[in-house]
Protein backbone atom coordinates (compact mmCIF):
# COMPACT_ATOMS: atom_id res chain seq x y z
CA UNK A 1 0.00 0.00 0.00
CA UNK A 2 0.72 3.83 0.21
CA UNK A 3 3.23 4.62 1.83
CA UNK A 4 3.67 8.48 4.45
CA UNK A 5 4.94 10.18 1.45
CA UNK A 6 2.72 8.71 -0.98
CA UNK A 7 -0.45 10.37 0.64
CA UNK A 8 -2.07 12.20 3.40
CA UNK A 9 -4.12 10.21 5.86
CA UNK A 10 -5.98 11.04 8.90
CA UNK A 11 -4.16 13.40 11.03
CA UNK A 12 -4.59 14.04 14.98
CA UNK A 13 -2.72 15.66 17.26
CA UNK A 14 -0.30 19.63 17.12
CA UNK A 15 -0.47 21.83 14.68
CA UNK A 16 2.67 20.93 12.14
CA UNK A 17 4.78 24.30 11.67
CA UNK A 18 3.87 26.47 8.69
CA UNK A 19 0.24 25.26 9.38
CA UNK A 20 -2.61 27.41 10.91
CA UNK A 21 -0.91 29.46 13.33
CA UNK A 22 0.05 33.00 12.83
CA UNK A 23 3.61 33.69 12.41
CA UNK A 24 5.44 36.85 14.03
CA UNK A 25 4.59 40.62 13.30
CA UNK A 26 7.29 41.32 11.11
CA UNK A 27 6.41 38.47 8.78
CA UNK A 28 3.02 39.20 8.64
CA UNK A 29 3.60 43.16 7.60
CA UNK A 30 3.59 42.18 3.80
CA UNK A 31 -0.22 40.16 3.94
CA UNK A 32 -2.00 41.99 1.07
CA UNK A 33 -2.61 41.68 -2.62
CA UNK A 34 -1.14 43.31 -5.54
CA UNK A 35 -1.54 43.58 -9.52
CA UNK A 36 1.37 42.64 -11.91
CA UNK A 37 -0.87 43.53 -14.51
CA UNK A 38 -1.95 40.00 -15.25
CA UNK A 39 -2.61 38.59 -12.10
CA UNK A 40 -3.45 39.27 -8.61
CA UNK A 41 -0.92 38.53 -6.17
CA UNK A 42 -1.30 37.78 -2.83
CA UNK A 43 1.30 37.62 0.17
CA UNK A 44 0.21 35.72 2.87
CA UNK A 45 2.89 37.29 5.57
CA UNK A 46 3.96 33.52 5.76
CA UNK A 47 6.17 31.91 3.29
CA UNK A 48 3.99 31.36 0.45
CA UNK A 49 2.84 33.63 -2.85
CA UNK A 50 0.04 32.91 -4.84
CA UNK A 51 -1.13 34.15 -7.68
CA UNK A 52 -4.55 34.58 -9.91
CA UNK A 53 -4.99 34.96 -13.74
CA UNK A 54 -7.20 38.13 -13.77
CA UNK A 55 -8.76 37.17 -16.92
CA UNK A 56 -8.90 33.06 -16.26
CA UNK A 57 -9.51 32.69 -12.64
CA UNK A 58 -6.13 30.43 -12.88
CA UNK A 59 -4.18 29.69 -10.05
CA UNK A 60 -0.96 30.62 -11.97
CA UNK A 61 1.54 30.58 -9.32
CA UNK A 62 2.46 29.11 -6.01
CA UNK A 63 5.70 30.60 -4.68
CA UNK A 64 6.85 28.44 -1.44
CA UNK A 65 9.91 30.18 0.48
CA UNK A 66 10.82 31.45 -2.84
CA UNK A 67 10.33 28.48 -4.96
CA UNK A 68 7.81 27.57 -7.28
CA UNK A 69 5.99 24.69 -7.27
CA UNK A 70 2.77 25.47 -10.13
CA UNK A 71 2.51 24.63 -13.34
CA UNK A 72 3.19 21.88 -16.36
CA UNK A 73 3.02 21.08 -19.49
CA UNK A 74 2.09 24.48 -20.16
CA UNK A 75 -1.12 24.79 -18.25
CA UNK A 76 -1.99 26.27 -15.00
CA UNK A 77 -3.83 25.15 -12.04
CA UNK A 78 -7.92 25.65 -12.21
CA UNK A 79 -11.18 24.51 -11.25
CA UNK A 80 -13.04 21.86 -13.77
CA UNK A 81 -10.27 21.62 -17.18
CA UNK A 82 -9.83 25.81 -16.96
CA UNK A 83 -12.80 27.97 -17.18
CA UNK A 84 -11.48 30.52 -19.84
CA UNK A 85 -12.57 34.23 -19.86
CA UNK A 86 -13.44 35.03 -16.53
CA UNK A 87 -14.61 38.07 -14.44
CA UNK A 88 -11.99 38.36 -11.47
CA UNK A 89 -12.24 40.36 -8.88
CA UNK A 90 -10.15 40.86 -5.53
CA UNK A 91 -10.86 42.48 -1.96
CA UNK A 92 -9.01 42.44 1.29
CA UNK A 93 -11.44 41.80 4.48
CA UNK A 94 -9.27 42.71 7.48
CA UNK A 95 -7.01 39.49 7.84
CA UNK A 96 -8.26 38.16 4.56
CA UNK A 97 -7.89 38.56 1.23
CA UNK A 98 -10.72 37.04 -1.26
CA UNK A 99 -10.64 36.69 -5.10
CA UNK A 100 -13.65 35.99 -7.05
CA UNK A 101 -13.63 34.20 -10.07
CA UNK A 102 -17.28 33.93 -12.50
CA UNK A 103 -17.31 32.33 -15.53
CA UNK A 104 -21.12 31.20 -16.47
CA UNK A 105 -22.78 28.55 -14.19
CA UNK A 106 -19.24 28.41 -12.21
CA UNK A 107 -17.93 31.11 -8.93
CA UNK A 108 -14.53 30.24 -7.95
CA UNK A 109 -13.30 31.67 -4.87
CA UNK A 110 -9.86 31.65 -2.90
CA UNK A 111 -9.21 33.40 0.39
CA UNK A 112 -5.67 33.65 1.97
CA UNK A 113 -5.52 34.45 6.19
CA UNK A 114 -2.38 36.72 7.38
CA UNK A 115 0.60 34.65 8.30
CA UNK A 116 -0.69 31.41 6.92
CA UNK A 117 0.35 29.00 4.11
CA UNK A 118 -2.74 28.04 2.63
CA UNK A 119 -4.75 29.40 0.23
CA UNK A 120 -8.61 28.31 1.02
CA UNK A 121 -11.29 27.77 -2.21
CA UNK A 122 -14.54 27.07 -3.00
CA UNK A 123 -16.56 26.07 -5.70
CA UNK A 124 -20.25 27.28 -6.12
CA UNK A 125 -21.45 25.73 -9.58
CA UNK A 126 -25.25 25.89 -10.56
CA UNK A 127 -26.00 23.39 -13.17
CA UNK A 128 -24.61 20.68 -15.34
CA UNK A 129 -22.79 23.03 -17.94
CA UNK A 130 -19.81 21.26 -16.71
CA UNK A 131 -20.09 17.92 -16.45
CA UNK A 132 -17.66 17.70 -13.59
CA UNK A 133 -16.99 19.75 -10.68
CA UNK A 134 -13.08 19.24 -9.44
CA UNK A 135 -9.96 21.69 -8.40
CA UNK A 136 -6.49 20.57 -10.17
CA UNK A 137 -3.56 21.68 -8.58
CA UNK A 138 -0.69 20.95 -11.49
CA UNK A 139 2.93 20.97 -10.00
CA UNK A 140 6.03 21.07 -11.65
CA UNK A 141 8.11 17.68 -12.32
CA UNK A 142 10.77 17.16 -10.05
CA UNK A 143 9.95 18.86 -6.84
CA UNK A 144 8.61 15.96 -5.22
CA UNK A 145 9.26 12.11 -4.98
CA UNK A 146 7.26 9.84 -8.09
CA UNK A 147 6.36 6.87 -6.53
CA UNK A 148 3.30 4.88 -5.85
CA UNK A 149 0.50 3.37 -7.75
CA UNK A 150 -0.81 6.52 -9.01
CA UNK A 151 2.67 7.76 -10.30
CA UNK A 152 4.44 6.58 -13.67
CA UNK A 153 7.27 6.93 -15.91
CA UNK A 154 5.93 8.38 -19.35
CA UNK A 155 9.46 7.80 -20.71
CA UNK A 156 9.49 3.68 -20.43
CA UNK A 157 6.16 2.68 -19.23
CA UNK A 158 3.55 1.59 -21.73
CA UNK A 159 -0.19 2.51 -21.88
CA UNK A 160 -2.50 -0.54 -21.63
CA UNK A 161 -5.61 1.03 -21.62
CA UNK A 162 -7.72 3.85 -22.34
CA UNK A 163 -4.36 6.05 -22.02
CA UNK A 164 -4.58 6.44 -18.45
CA UNK A 165 -3.87 2.70 -17.47
CA UNK A 166 0.01 2.18 -17.53
CA UNK A 167 2.61 -0.97 -16.98
CA UNK A 168 5.89 -0.99 -16.02
CA UNK A 169 8.47 -3.64 -17.08
CA UNK A 170 8.14 -5.31 -13.78
CA UNK A 171 4.38 -6.09 -14.19
CA UNK A 172 2.90 -3.83 -11.68
CA UNK A 173 0.46 -1.07 -13.20
CA UNK A 174 0.35 2.25 -12.27
CA UNK A 175 -2.58 5.43 -12.84
CA UNK A 176 -3.77 8.55 -11.59
CA UNK A 177 -7.48 6.56 -10.58
CA UNK A 178 -4.72 4.14 -8.55
CA UNK A 179 -4.53 6.29 -5.09
CA UNK A 180 -6.94 3.68 -3.22
CA UNK A 181 -8.74 5.82 -1.09
CA UNK A 182 -12.65 6.28 -0.36
CA UNK A 183 -13.34 9.64 0.70
CA UNK A 184 -14.06 8.40 4.25
CA UNK A 185 -10.82 7.12 4.65
CA UNK A 186 -8.96 10.49 4.08
CA UNK A 187 -8.36 14.02 5.51
CA UNK A 188 -5.67 15.40 2.91
CA UNK A 189 -3.83 14.18 -0.14
CA UNK A 190 -0.67 15.54 -1.42
CA UNK A 191 3.68 15.12 -1.35
CA UNK A 192 6.33 15.30 0.59
CA UNK A 193 10.09 15.35 0.20
CA UNK A 194 10.43 15.56 3.96
CA UNK A 195 11.33 19.11 4.54
CA UNK A 196 8.53 20.80 2.31
CA UNK A 197 4.83 19.25 2.06
CA UNK A 198 2.28 20.30 -0.54
CA UNK A 199 -1.32 19.09 0.51
CA UNK A 200 -4.90 19.37 -0.55
CA UNK A 201 -7.61 18.96 2.38
CA UNK A 202 -10.58 17.83 1.35
CA UNK A 203 -13.93 19.80 2.42
CA UNK A 204 -17.16 18.15 4.03
CA UNK A 205 -18.14 17.09 0.17
CA UNK A 206 -21.71 17.89 1.14
CA UNK A 207 -22.59 19.06 -2.65
CA UNK A 208 -20.37 16.16 -3.91
CA UNK A 209 -21.75 13.19 -5.16
CA UNK A 210 -21.44 9.09 -4.43
CA UNK A 211 -21.29 8.74 -0.68
CA UNK A 212 -18.92 7.91 1.79
CA UNK A 213 -17.03 5.17 0.34
CA UNK A 214 -16.91 6.96 -3.47
CA UNK A 215 -12.93 6.34 -4.69
CA UNK A 216 -11.74 8.94 -7.40
CA UNK A 217 -8.89 10.44 -8.40
CA UNK A 218 -6.81 11.82 -5.54
CA UNK A 219 -3.40 12.93 -7.15
CA UNK A 220 -0.84 11.27 -10.01
CA UNK A 221 2.55 12.28 -10.68
CA UNK A 222 4.88 11.23 -13.66
CA UNK A 223 8.26 12.74 -14.94
CA UNK A 224 6.39 15.50 -16.67
CA UNK A 225 4.89 16.65 -13.62
CA UNK A 226 2.11 16.10 -10.61
CA UNK A 227 -1.31 16.73 -9.92
CA UNK A 228 -3.85 17.22 -6.81
CA UNK A 229 -7.63 16.54 -6.84
CA UNK A 230 -10.42 18.05 -5.04
CA UNK A 231 -13.26 16.01 -6.82
CA UNK A 232 -16.85 16.96 -6.50
CA UNK A 233 -18.41 15.30 -9.04
CA UNK A 234 -16.62 12.53 -11.66
CA UNK A 235 -18.97 10.44 -13.35
CA UNK A 236 -16.25 7.42 -13.07
CA UNK A 237 -17.85 5.24 -11.17
CA UNK A 238 -20.65 7.51 -10.07
CA UNK A 239 -24.10 6.42 -8.32
CA UNK A 240 -25.63 9.10 -7.84
CA UNK A 241 -26.94 12.47 -9.91
CA UNK A 242 -25.00 15.51 -9.45
CA UNK A 243 -25.33 18.15 -6.42
CA UNK A 244 -25.15 21.91 -7.02
CA UNK A 245 -24.51 24.87 -4.94
CA UNK A 246 -21.57 26.25 -3.44
CA UNK A 247 -18.82 23.44 -1.51
CA UNK A 248 -15.86 24.33 0.54
CA UNK A 249 -13.69 25.46 2.04
CA UNK A 250 -11.30 23.23 0.65
CA UNK A 251 -7.89 24.45 1.86
CA UNK A 252 -4.30 24.22 -0.40
CA UNK A 253 -1.57 24.36 2.32
CA UNK A 254 2.28 24.14 2.45
CA UNK A 255 4.70 22.92 5.70
CA UNK A 256 7.47 22.21 6.45
CA UNK A 257 7.61 18.22 5.40
CA UNK A 258 4.94 16.99 8.01
CA UNK A 259 0.98 16.83 7.46
CA UNK A 260 -1.07 19.71 7.40
CA UNK A 261 -2.58 20.58 10.88
CA UNK A 262 -5.69 18.90 12.46
CA UNK A 263 -6.96 22.55 12.53
CA UNK A 264 -7.56 22.04 8.83
CA UNK A 265 -9.21 19.04 8.53
CA UNK A 266 -13.16 19.99 7.77
CA UNK A 267 -15.01 18.75 10.76
CA UNK A 268 -12.31 20.65 12.95
CA UNK A 269 -11.83 24.22 11.26
CA UNK A 270 -12.72 27.42 12.45
CA UNK A 271 -14.71 29.05 9.57
CA UNK A 272 -16.40 32.01 11.81
CA UNK A 273 -14.21 34.16 9.88
CA UNK A 274 -15.80 33.52 6.55
CA UNK A 275 -19.42 34.67 7.54
CA UNK A 276 -19.06 38.15 7.18
CA UNK A 277 -16.87 38.16 3.66
CA UNK A 278 -19.80 38.26 1.19
CA UNK A 279 -19.44 34.71 -0.08
CA UNK A 280 -22.81 33.51 -2.81
CA UNK A 281 -24.34 30.74 -0.68
CA UNK A 282 -22.36 30.35 2.19
CA UNK A 283 -24.32 29.04 5.22
CA UNK A 284 -22.42 29.34 8.31
CA UNK A 285 -22.79 27.40 11.93
CA UNK A 286 -25.63 29.14 12.45
CA UNK A 287 -27.87 28.09 9.72
CA UNK A 288 -26.65 24.45 9.89
CA UNK A 289 -28.78 21.49 12.42
CA UNK A 290 -26.71 17.94 13.57
CA UNK A 291 -28.10 14.62 14.31
CA UNK A 292 -27.43 12.20 17.18
CA UNK A 293 -28.41 8.54 17.90
CA UNK A 294 -28.38 6.82 20.65
CA UNK A 295 -26.99 3.61 19.00
CA UNK A 296 -27.50 0.86 16.75
CA UNK A 297 -29.38 -2.63 17.59
CA UNK A 298 -28.42 -5.80 15.65
CA UNK A 299 -24.71 -5.31 14.53
CA UNK A 300 -22.16 -7.45 13.93
CA UNK A 301 -18.75 -6.54 15.55
CA UNK A 302 -16.78 -8.14 13.08
CA UNK A 303 -17.61 -4.70 11.07
CA UNK A 304 -17.67 -1.14 11.33
CA UNK A 305 -21.06 0.96 10.44
CA UNK A 306 -21.45 4.51 9.22
CA UNK A 307 -24.55 6.25 9.56
CA UNK A 308 -25.08 8.54 6.02
CA UNK A 309 -27.72 11.02 5.53
CA UNK A 310 -28.17 12.53 1.67
CA UNK A 311 -30.98 14.28 0.01
CA UNK A 312 -31.04 16.07 -3.75
CA UNK A 313 -29.57 19.05 -1.96
CA UNK A 314 -26.28 17.21 0.33
CA UNK A 315 -24.70 14.02 1.84
CA UNK A 316 -22.96 13.84 5.09
CA UNK A 317 -21.88 10.50 7.05
CA UNK A 318 -20.59 9.64 10.50
CA UNK A 319 -18.64 6.61 11.90
CA UNK A 320 -20.87 4.45 14.45
CA UNK A 321 -19.01 4.06 17.92
CA UNK A 322 -18.06 0.34 17.98
CA UNK A 323 -20.33 -1.53 20.35
CA UNK A 324 -22.70 0.86 20.81
CA UNK A 325 -23.17 2.54 17.31
CA UNK A 326 -23.60 5.75 18.81
CA UNK A 327 -23.52 8.52 16.54
CA UNK A 328 -23.22 12.30 15.75
CA UNK A 329 -23.30 14.54 12.76
CA UNK A 330 -22.85 18.21 12.52
CA UNK A 331 -22.81 20.64 10.25
CA UNK A 332 -25.49 19.96 8.53
CA UNK A 333 -27.38 21.93 6.35
CA UNK A 334 -31.75 21.88 7.09
CA UNK A 335 -33.82 19.42 5.09
CA UNK A 336 -35.44 16.12 4.89
CA UNK A 337 -32.65 13.54 4.54
CA UNK A 338 -32.89 9.73 3.83
CA UNK A 339 -30.66 8.06 6.98
CA UNK A 340 -28.82 4.95 5.86
CA UNK A 341 -27.38 2.45 8.04
CA UNK A 342 -24.01 0.90 6.32
CA UNK A 343 -22.54 -2.18 7.77
CA UNK A 344 -19.35 -2.42 6.11
CA UNK A 345 -20.40 -0.43 2.84
CA UNK A 346 -23.74 -2.46 2.44
CA UNK A 347 -26.85 -0.29 3.48
CA UNK A 348 -28.84 -2.80 5.99
CA UNK A 349 -31.05 0.18 7.38
CA UNK A 350 -33.11 3.62 6.16
CA UNK A 351 -35.53 5.40 7.43
CA UNK A 352 -36.21 9.32 7.30
CA UNK A 353 -34.79 12.12 9.58
CA UNK A 354 -35.46 16.09 9.56
CA UNK A 355 -32.49 18.50 10.13
CA UNK A 356 -33.42 22.10 11.53
CA UNK A 357 -31.36 25.04 11.33
CA UNK A 358 -29.30 25.60 15.12
CA UNK A 359 -31.56 22.53 16.30
CA UNK A 360 -30.65 18.86 17.28
CA UNK A 361 -32.48 16.27 16.33
CA UNK A 362 -31.84 13.21 18.38
CA UNK A 363 -32.73 9.53 17.61
CA UNK A 364 -33.54 7.00 20.28
CA UNK A 365 -31.88 3.38 19.34
CA UNK A 366 -31.96 1.97 15.75
CA UNK A 367 -32.67 -1.67 15.20
CA UNK A 368 -31.11 -2.93 12.17
CA UNK A 369 -34.11 -4.81 9.78
CA UNK A 370 -32.06 -5.46 6.51
CA UNK A 371 -29.09 -7.49 7.35
CA UNK A 372 -29.15 -10.40 4.58
CA UNK A 373 -26.98 -12.17 7.04
CA UNK A 374 -29.04 -13.24 9.30
CA UNK A 375 -31.22 -15.53 7.58
CA UNK A 376 -29.94 -19.14 7.57
CA UNK A 377 -28.21 -21.12 5.14
CA UNK A 378 -26.50 -24.11 4.19
CA UNK A 379 -23.34 -22.95 3.25
CA UNK A 380 -22.01 -19.05 2.24
CA UNK A 381 -18.87 -17.92 0.22
CA UNK A 382 -17.59 -14.38 1.49
CA UNK A 383 -20.07 -12.34 3.64
CA UNK A 384 -22.46 -9.35 3.20
CA UNK A 385 -20.83 -6.40 4.07
CA UNK A 386 -20.94 -4.45 0.40
CA UNK A 387 -17.24 -5.41 -0.61
CA UNK A 388 -15.27 -7.59 -2.14
CA UNK A 389 -12.68 -7.47 0.09
CA UNK A 390 -12.85 -11.81 0.90
CA UNK A 391 -12.31 -12.73 -2.50
CA UNK A 392 -9.55 -13.24 -4.56
CA UNK A 393 -7.80 -9.83 -5.34
CA UNK A 394 -9.83 -7.67 -3.61
CA UNK A 395 -7.54 -5.38 -1.74
CA UNK A 396 -5.14 -5.61 -4.56
CA UNK A 397 -8.05 -4.26 -7.47
CA UNK A 398 -7.83 -1.05 -5.36
CA UNK A 399 -4.88 0.69 -6.40
CA UNK A 400 -3.71 -1.60 -9.42
CA UNK A 401 -5.33 -3.60 -12.54
CA UNK A 402 -6.47 -6.84 -12.67
CA UNK A 403 -3.58 -7.70 -15.18
CA UNK A 404 -1.10 -6.50 -12.44
CA UNK A 405 2.01 -9.37 -12.03
CA UNK A 406 0.82 -9.00 -8.34
CA UNK A 407 -2.49 -10.67 -9.22
CA UNK A 408 -3.43 -14.17 -8.55
CA UNK A 409 -4.75 -16.36 -11.27
CA UNK A 410 -8.40 -15.06 -11.78
CA UNK A 411 -9.19 -18.28 -13.05
CA UNK A 412 -9.95 -21.05 -10.68
CA UNK A 413 -12.94 -23.58 -9.28
CA UNK A 414 -13.74 -23.80 -5.27
CA UNK A 415 -14.47 -26.68 -3.25
CA UNK A 416 -16.91 -25.60 0.22
CA UNK A 417 -15.55 -27.90 3.02
CA UNK A 418 -11.92 -27.61 1.51
CA UNK A 419 -10.68 -24.44 3.56
CA UNK A 420 -10.33 -20.91 3.22
CA UNK A 421 -12.98 -20.98 0.25
CA UNK A 422 -13.31 -17.01 0.22
CA UNK A 423 -9.94 -16.32 -0.71
CA UNK A 424 -9.87 -18.85 -4.20
CA UNK A 425 -13.04 -17.42 -5.27
CA UNK A 426 -12.14 -14.24 -7.28
CA UNK A 427 -13.66 -10.68 -6.55
CA UNK A 428 -14.22 -9.86 -9.88
CA UNK A 429 -15.66 -12.26 -13.29
CA UNK A 430 -15.03 -11.15 -16.77
CA UNK A 431 -16.79 -12.81 -19.68
CA UNK A 432 -13.51 -13.02 -21.42
CA UNK A 433 -11.36 -13.92 -18.58
CA UNK A 434 -12.35 -16.38 -15.89
CA UNK A 435 -16.61 -17.23 -16.97
CA UNK A 436 -17.88 -20.22 -15.67
CA UNK A 437 -16.26 -20.60 -12.19
CA UNK A 438 -17.29 -23.42 -10.56
CA UNK A 439 -18.40 -23.88 -6.89
CA UNK A 440 -18.57 -27.83 -5.82
CA UNK A 441 -20.52 -28.36 -2.56
CA UNK A 442 -22.78 -31.58 -0.97
CA UNK A 443 -25.90 -32.02 0.37
CA UNK A 444 -27.58 -34.10 2.51
CA UNK A 445 -30.64 -36.35 1.85
CA UNK A 446 -32.71 -34.15 3.52
CA UNK A 447 -31.34 -30.95 2.47
CA UNK A 448 -31.89 -32.31 -1.50
CA UNK A 449 -35.04 -32.99 -0.81
CA UNK A 450 -36.37 -29.55 -1.10
CA UNK A 451 -35.97 -26.01 -3.39
CA UNK A 452 -33.63 -23.57 -2.16
CA UNK A 453 -33.15 -20.04 -2.82
CA UNK A 454 -29.50 -19.25 -4.15
CA UNK A 455 -28.41 -15.52 -3.84
CA UNK A 456 -25.62 -13.78 -5.42
CA UNK A 457 -24.43 -10.14 -4.04
CA UNK A 458 -22.58 -8.15 -6.49
CA UNK A 459 -20.86 -4.55 -5.65
CA UNK A 460 -20.48 -3.38 -9.27
CA UNK A 461 -20.34 -4.52 -13.21
CA UNK A 462 -19.61 -3.38 -16.24
CA UNK A 463 -21.36 -3.30 -19.76
CA UNK A 464 -24.37 -5.12 -18.28
CA UNK A 465 -22.65 -8.00 -16.70
CA UNK A 466 -24.55 -10.06 -14.57
CA UNK A 467 -24.20 -13.86 -13.19
CA UNK A 468 -26.50 -16.51 -14.43
CA UNK A 469 -25.75 -19.62 -12.52
CA UNK A 470 -26.09 -23.30 -14.06
CA UNK A 471 -26.92 -26.44 -11.02
CA UNK A 472 -26.13 -29.29 -12.24
CA UNK A 473 -28.72 -29.62 -14.95
CA UNK A 474 -30.93 -26.82 -14.18
CA UNK A 475 -29.93 -23.72 -15.72
CA UNK A 476 -31.72 -20.37 -14.36
CA UNK A 477 -33.49 -17.63 -16.41
CA UNK A 478 -31.63 -14.62 -17.45
CA UNK A 479 -31.66 -11.85 -15.05
CA UNK A 480 -32.48 -8.42 -15.51
CA UNK A 481 -29.52 -6.09 -15.15
CA UNK A 482 -29.79 -3.93 -12.37
CA UNK A 483 -28.84 0.19 -12.39
CA UNK A 484 -25.05 0.45 -12.06
CA UNK A 485 -22.51 3.11 -13.22
CA UNK A 486 -21.77 2.95 -16.83
CA UNK A 487 -18.08 3.15 -16.42
CA UNK A 488 -15.12 0.96 -16.46
CA UNK A 489 -14.59 0.83 -12.87
CA UNK A 490 -13.35 -2.69 -12.32
CA UNK A 491 -10.66 -1.39 -14.20
CA UNK A 492 -9.74 2.12 -12.50
CA UNK A 493 -9.82 0.98 -8.44
CA UNK A 494 -13.30 0.81 -7.43
CA UNK A 495 -15.60 -2.36 -6.64
CA UNK A 496 -18.01 0.57 -5.50
CA UNK A 497 -21.38 0.53 -7.70
CA UNK A 498 -25.01 -0.30 -6.86
CA UNK A 499 -24.95 -3.38 -4.17
CA UNK A 500 -27.57 -6.23 -5.53
CA UNK A 501 -28.92 -9.38 -4.96
CA UNK A 502 -29.95 -11.76 -7.24
CA UNK A 503 -32.23 -14.31 -6.05
CA UNK A 504 -32.43 -18.02 -7.82
CA UNK A 505 -34.66 -20.54 -6.94
CA UNK A 506 -33.54 -23.87 -7.62
CA UNK A 507 -36.09 -26.88 -7.49
CA UNK A 508 -35.59 -29.99 -5.45
CA UNK A 509 -34.78 -31.87 -8.75
CA UNK A 510 -31.95 -29.71 -9.54
CA UNK A 511 -29.69 -31.23 -6.47
CA UNK A 512 -27.63 -34.79 -5.79
CA UNK A 513 -27.16 -36.22 -2.96
CA UNK A 514 -24.30 -39.12 -4.39
CA UNK A 515 -21.60 -36.87 -5.52
CA UNK A 516 -20.41 -32.99 -5.57
CA UNK A 517 -23.21 -30.07 -6.72
CA UNK A 518 -21.72 -28.49 -8.81
CA UNK A 519 -22.87 -24.77 -9.38
CA UNK A 520 -21.68 -23.05 -12.25
CA UNK A 521 -21.40 -19.03 -12.25
CA UNK A 522 -21.83 -17.91 -16.01
CA UNK A 523 -21.29 -13.77 -17.34
CA UNK A 524 -24.68 -12.68 -19.20
CA UNK A 525 -24.48 -9.42 -20.91
CA UNK A 526 -26.05 -7.59 -24.16
CA UNK A 527 -22.68 -6.17 -24.58
CA UNK A 528 -19.56 -7.36 -25.64
CA UNK A 529 -15.99 -6.36 -25.22
CA UNK A 530 -12.72 -8.10 -24.77
CA UNK A 531 -10.38 -9.17 -21.79
CA UNK A 532 -10.78 -6.85 -18.87
CA UNK A 533 -13.38 -4.04 -20.62
CA UNK A 534 -15.75 -7.30 -21.19
CA UNK A 535 -18.51 -7.17 -18.93
CA UNK A 536 -18.13 -8.07 -15.84
CA UNK A 537 -19.35 -7.85 -11.98
CA UNK A 538 -17.78 -7.75 -8.76
CA UNK A 539 -19.19 -10.15 -5.68
CA UNK A 540 -20.33 -9.36 -2.62
CA UNK A 541 -21.23 -12.90 -1.28
CA UNK A 542 -22.89 -16.11 -2.60
CA UNK A 543 -25.02 -18.04 -0.34
CA UNK A 544 -27.54 -21.03 -0.51
CA UNK A 545 -30.42 -20.40 1.84
CA UNK A 546 -31.47 -23.46 4.29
Amino acid sequence: MLGASAIGVAVTGAAVAGGTGLLSSASAAAFGYSDDGKNYVVDTGASLVFKVSKTTGDLTSLAYKGKEYEGYGGRHSHVESGLGASTVTVKRSGQTVLIKVVHGAITQWYAARSGQNNVYLWTDKADASFTATRFLVRLKPGMFPNEGPDSWIEASDKVIEAGDVWRRADGTTHSKHYSGKRVIDYDHIGFTTGSVGLWIVRSNHEKASGGPFYRSLLRHSNDLGAGLYEILHYNQAQTEPQRFGLQGPYVLSFTDGGAPSAALSHDRLDTSWVDGLGITGWVGAAGRGRVAGVGLKGMDAKYPYTVGFANADAQYWAKAAAGTGAFSCKGMLPGTYTLTVFKGELAVHTRSVKVTAGGATALNSISITGDPSTARTLWRLGDWDGTPGEFKNAELMTYAHPSDARAAKWTGNVTLGGGDEAASFPAYMWKEVNDGVQVFFRLTKEQAAAAHTLRVGVTDAFAGGRPRVTVNDWVSPVPAAPSQPSTRSLTTGSYRGNNHVFTFNVPATAWRTDQDNVLKLNIVSGSSGTAFLSPGTSFDCVDLLA
